[in-house]
């Protein structure tokens, strides 16, 4: 299944996107694609239903956020070793963990807002891994059973306010925009291997990512077990697990989004974005 939200911001409803690409109204059997809806009972009894037999969404739609009410939003850091050789860091021994504030989130296609004094802000396509059974103390083996699904996550940064000051990367991470997710949560059943996954961004039309997740340092299982040692992952969390080469800050000399710049990444099987950067109020 194809699960997205849509609606304006703060009053998305819940879809499924059915064969023809057409919008199917949720909300008479469910209340939003998250919580107890991503657990496995209840992606089966959406999946029981007849697409054709849902309302069909008239007219254009703006799609949200395809996962609401996300506990924590889980990010990897360079989890591609070509990535981390253009940022000039050592491929980690294991997996570095950081987080985006939930305030972040934001629609596939909704404006990216420049922070205001930013000089860096750069992008990253990234795989999202959405959890759906609650995770605690799972082995790799284990894992897979957790994972309601997939998203095409922009992992957008601030490079300066992520690392020329002090403290953690979150700052740099977290501002309002800065974590476009979507345009829908693809469940596992229809990913038949994430570590296949050809993934690409592009700014106004010049493709500077073009990676695939089987060059990820640590799997999706991986990370799901791992993060599991560590704080108990509940549905709805959303994990961004890294980004392939060829962000801004790789490039020699360095590029950087402004306002004006059109971004556009996917992921197959997953969808495409597109944010226009517009300079924050």
């Amino acid at each position: 299944m194809k699960l997205l939200r849509y609606g304006p911001k703060g009053a998305e409803k819940p879809g499924l996107l059915d064969t023809g690409g057409r919008i199917r109204d949720l909300s008479g059997v469910a209340d939003d694609i998250a919580g107890d809806v991503l657990l496995p009972d209840g992606l089966g009894r959406l999946a029981a239903l007849d697409p054709d037999a849902l309302p069909l969404v008239e007219g254009t739609q703006r799609i949200g956020p395809c996962v609401g009410r996300v506990g924590k939003f889980m990010c990897i850091g360079l989890n591609y070793s070509d990535h981390a050789a253009e940022s000039g860091l050592a491929v980690p021994a294991e997996p570095v963990l950081f987080m985006k504030a939930t305030s972040a989130i934001s629609g596939p296609y909704d404006d990216l807002e420049i922070p205001r004094g930013s000089t860096k802000t750069d992008w990253e396509v990234e795989l999202g891994v959405v959890i759906g059974k609650p995770a605690k103390y799972v082995s790799a083996e284990q894992a897979m059973d957790h994972v309601a699904g997939y998203c095409v996550s922009h992992d957008v940064s601030e490079r300066a306010f992520q690392i020329e000051g002090t403290g953690q990367w979150v700052k740099g991470k977290s501002a309002d925009t800065f974590g476009p997710i979507g345009p829908w949560l693809v469940t596992a059943d229809e990913v038949v291997d994430p570590q296949t996954l050809h993934l690409w961004l592009e700014v106004n039309g010049h493709r500077y990512q073009d990676g695939n997740t089987e060059t990820m340092v640590f799997g999706v299982a991986h990370l799901v077990s791992f993060l599991s040692r560590f704080m108990s992952l509940q549905p709805g969390d959303v994990i961004s697990t890294g980004t392939p080469p060829g962000v801004g800050l790789g490039q020699k000399p360095p590029v950087y989004l402004k306002a004006g710049d059109v971004v556009r990444l996917g992921v197959d099987g997953l969808g495409t974005q597109q944010q226009t950067c517009v300079a924050a109020a």
